[in-house]
């Protein structure tokens, strides 16, 4: 199978995910923009659904930047709108009793998440009742998640709660391999800390996606990058799910329904990148 046309005909709604598929943080992938004007003319909704850890709002600015416009999606969900809307409700079990006062781990353009809402952030974890993980920030980097570990000792010591707002581990922004949020929750929680996560693979996000959406569970496909959270969600959520090449796992179409299977997968097709 070489490109989503050969899908198209199966599925009313698609479920896209961001980086990794459409694009690598810096520019769109050959070919992408041309698959989701092919897919709009064939009358199809998508959704685009991302770990990114901001509101939905920043995340369709972003993508206009990169000439990506309203009219060619339905919407978008993302882990950080999430996560907003789970902080200003506060019905939710695990948001309800958080406290008021937040220590920002993560950049500044993150902000949007609590910036409208009744939390204070508070300039250490000491102070603090709650850590909010939005990812490595503009002043450390990127790149060693061992400069995070002050900070996330102070928060073990306080015993805190960590709010993640971005589950993946990793990803490549223009051909370069970056950490994210949920590499400095993994090792927050591999150490006793209570670690609180939206997003996928948590099928509990693609309820709100599957009602912007406005398709059929069974005629809807999940087309992402990563074996861990958007085909291992899309599975825990019982939907099908497409598995593209051009993102984290950068393996040979040969090799990749080997590693689908040991990761326990079945995705229907495996594609080496969101193309027509």
């Amino acid at each position: 199978m070489s490109g989503i046309a050969e899908l198209a005909e199966k599925y009313d709604g698609f479920i896209v995910d961001l980086w990794g598929v459409v694009h690598d943080g810096i520019k769109t992938y050959p070919g992408v923009i041309d698959c989701l004007r092919q897919l709009r003319a064939a009358g199809k909704s998508m959704v685009f659904l991302s770990n990114a850890p901001r509101r939905a709002v920043a995340v369709g600015r972003a993508l206009n930047a990169m000439h990506i416009t309203p009219d060619l999606y339905t919407g978008v969900m993302s882990s950080g709108e999430a996560v907003h809307i789970a902080m200003r409700d506060r019905v939710d079990p695990e948001f309800a009793g958080l406290g008021s006062k937040l220590y920002h781990l993560g950049p500044e353009r993150d902000r949007d998440i609590f910036t409208d809402l009744a939390y204070e952030d508070v300039a250490e974890p000491g102070l603090a009742d709650f850590i909010l993980n939005t990812g490595p920030d503009d002043y450390l980097g990127p790149d060693d998640p061992s400069v995070y570990e002050p900070a996330l000792n102070a928060g073990l010591a306080a015993g805190l709660p960590m709010i993640c707002a971005n589950p993946d581990l990793e990803v490549i922004r223009d051909g370069k391999r970056i950490i994210c949020a949920g590499i400095l929750a993994q090792w927050y929680e591999a150490r006793g800390g209570t670690v609180i996560q939206r997003g996928k693979p948590d099928p509990a996000i693609y309820a709100p996606t599957l009602a912007m959406l406005g398709t059929a569970r069974e005629r809807t496909l999940v087309v992402g990058d990563s074996l861990r959270t958007d085909i291992a969600g899309a599975k825990a959520a019982g939907i099908d799910s497409c598995w593209v090449l051009s993102g984290i796992h950068a393996l040979h179409a040969e090799d990749a329904p080997a590693e689908a299977a040991r990761a326990g997968m079945a995705p229907v097709a495996i594609l080496p990148a969101f193309n027509w």
